[in-house]
């Protein structure tokens, strides 16, 4: 049994001053420097949590794919794992035998050729882009294993995907010196062109990168097609260039919205493919993963085995220490929901989109960009092409708790600015309902804004003599005040509106 010892505490000493703590910290609080002294627990946590209080609601981020809102059984499994260090496998057996689960879950799911008694190859990772970073790695490494095999050059290698790719994939082009080919988008064509990407594809290129959920539009990118485009193309070349599927957004939400769609391990040039669970995986911030089609597509001498926590561990990340309680997380779910609980949320999630798109449209001031089928999100422009205007609605609707996202397109379409509401799980109809209200009076107020008179100022200035021939008269402002504007207040109902 843990006894807990409380020692005595002196009158007046700071511990036993009252919990809030403004009423005894006077002393500004340390910001870049530790402090001299300690301060109690309750102070400290006071301290903290009311600066967090100036944070933004994550309930009201439509900006973020990143769920955040979880059951509170499954909070609860996740403090009860908080303590443990994911890479200690030997120390926690069960919390890798989960992973393991769940990396075999994910593969059958994207349809994977594993047969009853195999194990899938795939790992956690601390969301999407630790995964396409440990995929492209694995497609380089193949890539110069075989130009070496061949006595070529493997110096120059080259990645091929869309202007609209998530910024970790040029990350990794830059960090690992990959050529990154970005395909640029059109107007009306937000997304990769599979006949330009294959175009552009030459004996340098590792992979071919398509995006099964764009963060610009949502839209899925046509993976059957170009998988039948570059299988044509190397067997004119004799090459053997493959594709990954960024399915970050969309990998949970194709199987079970549209389970006919191929795009996933059913298509033979799809390598591997990586997924985030933090977003429609349905688990906090923190969790990815990358699947692999068969053992032979990751090199061997990418995985290395430690033995120094016990049994030989063989281990892929990029990082080595991190928590254990988004892994627990993503099995509570799979567990908790199965494929039925899954589709229920993705098909309430599409159909708030859809709440969202029209009322949007009953506006009559947005063009709807975005496709229905695709991640369920509403992304979209004023009809007037007014890139200032998309700015001001967004931070007109900060007013009102909202962030919303205003943002220019990629090269070739910067003249294109759109707003995107992303639509989670906890954003339903009354919260779909109430935004579109908040819509609509940010733009009354952006109109009233640009039918407001322009205020007058009358300047009274003292001009003084030039000192020197070549020196113009100085000129001092010595009164300035603002000159009323006279406007007409109309009756309605033999009352007036407005304050007189």
């Amino acid at each position: 049994m843990v006894l807990t010892h409380v020692e005595a505490v002196e009158e007046g000493s700071e511990a036993a001053a009252a919990v809030f703590a403004s009423r005894y910290v006077q002393d500004p609080v340390p910001r870049y420097e530790l402090g001299e002294r300690s301060i109690s627990k309750d102070a400290a946590y006071q301290i903290v949590h009311d600066e967090l209080l100036l944070d933004s609601s994550p309930r009201l981020n439509l900006a973020s794919f990143v769920t955040t809102w979880m059951e509170p059984e499954c909070d609860r499994l996740i403090l009860e794992a908080i303590n443990k260090n994911y890479a200690d496998m030997d120390e926690y057996p069960v919390t890798t035998e989960l992973q393991n689960r769940c990396v075999n879950i994910i593969a059958r799911l994207f349809n994977a050729p594993v047969g009853d008694g195999e194990k899938a190859v795939g790992v956690g990772t601390v969301g999407s882009s630790e995964a396409i970073m440990l995929a492209g790695l694995a497609f380089k490494r193949r890539w110069q294993n075989r130009r070496k095999a061949a006595g070529k050059p493997h110096d120059k290698p080259n990645i091929v995907t869309g202007a609209n790719v998530q910024v970790c994939w040029e990350k990794f082009a830059r960090y690992f010196e990959v050529e990154l080919k970005e395909v640029k988008l059109t107007e009306g064509c937000y997304v990769m062109d599979p006949v330009k990407a294959v175009d552009m594809v030459d004996e340098n290129t590792i992979c071919v990168a398509a995006i099964l959920g764009s963060t610009l539009t949502g839209e899925f990118e046509d993976v059957r097609r170009l998988n039948d485009l570059l299988a044509a193309k190397n067997k004119r070349t004799g090459w053997d260039t493959p594709i990954h599927v960024d399915a970050a957004s969309g990998g949970f939400i194709a199987p079970f919205i549209y389970p006919e769609l191929e795009w996933d391990f059913r298509l033979p040039l799809v390598k591997s493919i990586n997924v985030s669970g933090h977003k429609y995986g349905l688990v906090y911030a923190g969790v990815g993963w990358v699947i692999w089609r068969n053992k032979e597509d990751l090199p061997e001498e990418l995985i290395f085995h430690i033995n120094y926590l016990g049994a030989d561990q063989p281990t892929f990340t990029l990082n080595f220490s991190k928590g254990s309680s988004q892994i627990i997380a993503q099995y509570y779910q799979f567990l908790r929901l199965g494929f039925e609980g899954y589709k229920s949320v993705m098909k309430n999630c599409m159909e708030s989109a859809r709440t969202l798109r029209e009322g949007l449209e009953k506006t009559g001031r947005f063009t709807i960009i975005s496709k229905e089928e695709g991640v369920p999100l509403v992304a979209f422009t004023f009809k007037d092409g007014a890139g200032a205007q998309a700015f001001r609605l967004s931070s007109g609707l900060r007013r009102y708790g909202w962030i919303v996202p205003a943002y220019t397109m990629p090269a070739a379409l910067e003249h294109m600015t759109v707003l995107r509401v992303v639509v989670r799980e906890d954003f339903g109809r009354p919260l779909a309902e109430r935004f579109l209200s908040h819509v609509r009076m940010a733009l009354d107020e952006m109109d009233l804004a640009a039918r407001a008179p322009v205020p007058r100022v009358q300047l009274t200035i003292e001009l003084g003599p030039a000192r020197t021939a070549g020196e113009e008269a100085s000129i001092r402002v010595v009164k300035s005040e603002a000159v009323p504007v006279r406007k007409s207040v109309p009756l309605v109902a033999g009352k007036t509106k407005g304050v007189c």
